[in-house]
């Protein structure tokens, strides 16, 4: 009936069901507000626990900061664990911060341990301090370790709980712990026995199929195999490259000693994979660190004008050229109506090459050593991509103004400029991090300041060259 009365309005049907998800979303948001206000904490628990895990993070921060504090405050422990743990890292730690000791305690305490590694981590001791004295000292002791580690190495990614058994232990006994509700199981994300020696150094491994198809009084050490271990410092590609050629879950972790500290699951080595290309996409863009809308104004603006603010410098170098050929551009008008597509279209081809050059940098295949090698690779695309690109537009600029040399010189200077722009594209990140500078960062504006002022400098100046040839 709705979709039919819609439809005899000329309303769409698509249009309508987006309007009545917005009015629901609206009353559900006036809904936690009013319990929030009335200090209900069974009828919020009520609305937010059905939800997805986005969307009720949605909702708590469609709240101003203070009702936020109360509404994570006053729902179930574990459910605002659920919400933090949903949350991106710099979120989670703006969402922690703000929550008196206490309560930041209980909900850190239901997180698995390198999350609450990674967001003890981020706060000042100031604020990380009064937390861990909460929390149980096992517990606390684990996540001031953890906390040490890079982000990007195993011991950074790794959890501290490990599945462990000794040698002596039988098949049954494994099987009648894996089957006993005495141990929360699910904090060890579906790790495969490790058997450790009196040392607590990893000396076997076994999968469930063996224990399942074992006879229920055989040792363990019967049937266990040689475990494959990673040091705590192994790089996040090196991590991947192991998981690649092995169809392992988790892997044990090991420091200097060679005593098991944690394990590594294959689900996080895949998810900080993820988040290291997503975040840098954004740095190719400007937007430095996990931006949300819903932080604060003060710092979102902080971090967009540190990029932006710089922008204005390089694009005035550019301008500059521009304004020392004034005579070029009022003698032969019609140039100028070919720079900006000089430039823009060197600098997608630029920005093609710093593209692969990033990919190829996070995945370990690259390093500032193969410069050369990387240039004169990115040189032979540029040279057949630049040709093609200026006798395309030579000849469009050709038929459009009627004049072949004006052809000449718009795709002679796009073919030189796109042979410099991926040039500088594919080195300039190996460059930035020869030097240890974020390649993220700095790539874009580098690039797009330099093939604008190349791009100019070429037009406007064999423009003058073929002056004589262009006036006619």
């Amino acid at each position: 009936m709705l979709v039919e009365t819609c439809r005899q309005r000329g309303i769409g049907v698509a249009e309508t069901d987006v309007q009545h998800q917005d009015e629901v979303d609206s009353s559900f948001t006036n809904q936690l507000r009013q319990a929030l206000k009335e200090g209900d904490a069974a009828r919020l628990s009520r609305l937010l626990d059905p939800l997805a895990l986005s969307d009720s993070l949605r909702e708590v921060l469609v709240l101003c900061p203070r009702d936020r504090d109360r509404l994570l405050a006053m729902l179930p422990v574990e459910l605002a664990a659920e919400i933090v743990e949903e949350a991106p890292n710099e979120l989670a730690v703006e969402l922690v911060e703000r929550l008196d000791a206490e309560t930041a305690a209980d909900i850190i305490d239901e997180l698995h341990s390198d999350v609450q590694a990674d967001i003890i981590g981020e706060l000042d001791d100031k604020d990380a301090e009064p937390i861990l004295a909460e929390m149980d000292q096992a517990a606390a002791a684990d996540v001031r370790r953890l906390a040490r580690y890079n982000d990007d190495t195993a011991g950074g990614l790794m959890v501290a709980e490990a599945f462990t058994f000794r040698e002596s232990d039988s098949v049954g006994e494994v099987l009648r712990r894996l089957a006993s509700d005495e141990e929360d199981f699910e904090r060890y994300r579906g790790q495969h026995p490790y058997i450790v020696d009196a040392a607590n150094v990893p000396v076997g491994v076994v999968s469930l199929r063996s224990l399942l198809t074992a006879r229920r009084s055989a040792r363990l050490s019967e049937i266990m195999v040689k475990p494959l271990t990673v040091s705590v410092d192994t790089k996040l590609n090196d991590l991947r490259d192991m998981f690649d050629e092995h169809p392992f879950l988790g892997l044990p972790v090991v420091e200097s000693d060679a005593k098991l500290v944690g394990t590594v699951a294959r689900s996080a080595v895949d998810e900080a994979a993820l988040e290291r290309t997503e975040a840098d996409s954004l740095k190719l863009q400007g937007v430095i660190g996990d931006e949300l809308r819903s932080m604060p104004l003060a710092i979102r603006s902080r971090r967009r004008l540190a990029w932006l603010s710089a922008n204005i410098v390089l694009n005035i170098l550019a301008a500059s050229v521009i304004s020392a050929y004034e005579q070029t551009l009022a003698a032969v008008i019609a140039i100028a109506v070919f720079l900006p597509m000089v430039s823009d279209m060197s600098g997608c081809s630029g920005n093609q090459a710093v593209a692969v050059t990033m990919r190829e940098l996070s995945l370990g295949l690259v390093r500032p050593i193969d410069a050369m090698r990387v240039w004169w690779k990115e040189a032979s695309v540029g040279l057949i991509n630049g040709v093609a690109l200026g006798i395309l537009i030579g000849i469009v600029a050709w038929v459009w103004k009627g004049n072949p040399y004006l052809g000449l010189v718009i795709g002679l200077a796009l073919a030189l400029n796109t042979l410099i722009a991926v040039s500088i594209g594919g080195v300039v990140p190996l460059a930035l991090k020869r030097i240890n500078q974020d390649p993220a960062v700095a790539s874009g504006p580098l690039l797009t300041t330099i093939t604008d002022m190349v791009g100019f400098f070429l037009v406007l100046s064999l423009a003058t060259l073929f002056m004589p040839l262009l006036a006619t």
